[in-house]
């Protein structure tokens, strides 16, 4: 297990990756990389699909940040268009989802904050094998 203050250095398209059809997640540090404590991931999702479905997470708190394309962010009740650099800050316990309206590729940065994600993976890669991302018509 590392120790406090190692730094994990990669470069532009390096991580572990996970194919889920129109989803495309990358994995930057989690778990051992960062003692447990967050996640950063990068989120692709092509042109014109729904994202995962509203959801939240009790004991985490999630950061978005928008770094290609214009992603649709739901926050509560309602749904905010956010523009390439754009930031979003979801406290823990609140309903969140994000799609891509747009007819180009989107991608998200996110912080999980206060815990792993990446152990959650295989679960989601297995759910997007049977329920793939919905086109937007």
């Amino acid at each position: 297990m590392p120790s406090e203050g190692q730094s994990v250095v990669l470069g532009p398209h390096q991580g572990r990756r996970y194919d889920m059809g129109a989803i495309q997640a990358v994995f930057k540090a989690d778990g051992p990389e960062t003692l447990g404590r967050f996640s950063i991931s990068e989120w692709w999702l092509d042109a014109r699909h729904e994202g995962p479905g509203a959801h939240k997470h009790d004991d985490n708190d999630e950061i978005f940040y928008v770094i290609e394309g214009t992603a649709s962010i739901l926050v509560g009740d309602t749904w905010h268009q956010m523009a390439k650099g754009s930031l979003c800050v979801i406290p823990r316990g609140t309903m969140h989802d994000f799609r891509n309206e747009s007819a180009s590729r989107m991608g998200l940065l996110n912080v999980y904050v206060g815990g792993p994600f990446e152990e959650m993976m295989p679960m989601i890669v297995d759910w997007y094998r049977d329920n793939p991302a919905k086109r937007i018509d």
